[in-house]
């Protein structure tokens, strides 16, 4: 093996290693959906990109060092969704479980610290659901990928009205 081959071995492997410290740094220090990014988590993660790219290629700023370094990630992204996709156990373990935030109008502090969330926030992701107040809300889970989804009492009258007051279906073709 060349001088040549070894040197973008070596920015494939750091590629990836740069990339499995990120994705285990993100799940330790907490979960967003990009939507929901704060000012200061957009910047954060600019920043981490720049602070990692020399990690990442080392010395070596060619295109081809570059590009087998995207494809390093493209390949180590692929196989990590396979993984995620085909065991529950590395699924729970690197994207974690839904928590439940509310249930049946009473919020659960001890879930709302367990994920940093404040009160604040979780009443602005039940007004984004035409939400006014927490009482409201049948139920409230933080999802796996950041985004909290709310159920209210009225859910399931409003899917049942929704159903009885579409048109028949016809086939007329004119």
């Amino acid at each position: 093996m060349d001088l040549e081959q070894n040197t973008y071995l070596q920015v494939a492997f750091r590629a990836v290693a740069v990339y499995v410290f990120i994705i285990l740094a993100i799940r330790l220090f907490g979960k967003k959906e990009l939507s929901q990014l704060s000012v200061i988590d957009l910047v954060f993660i600019l920043l981490i990109s720049n602070a990692v790219q020399n990690a990442m290629v080392g010395t070596n700023t060619t295109l081809a060092g570059g590009l087998v370094a995207a494809g390093a990630l493209f390949v180590a992204n692929y196989l990590l969704k396979l993984t995620i996709y085909r065991s529950r156990v590395w699924s729970k373990l690197l994207q974690g479980e839904p928590v439940m935030l509310i249930y049946r109008g009473q919020v659960k502090p001890e879930n709302l610290r367990k994920v940093h969330l404040s009160i604040a926030e979780l009443e602005g992701a039940a007004r984004e659901h035409g939400v006014e107040h927490l009482r409201e809300v049948d139920l409230a889970v933080l999802e796996i990928d950041g985004n909290i989804s709310i159920l209210t009492h009225d859910f399931k009258q409003q899917h049942i009205s929704r159903r009885k007051t579409r048109p028949p279906q016809t086939n007329n073709i004119d």
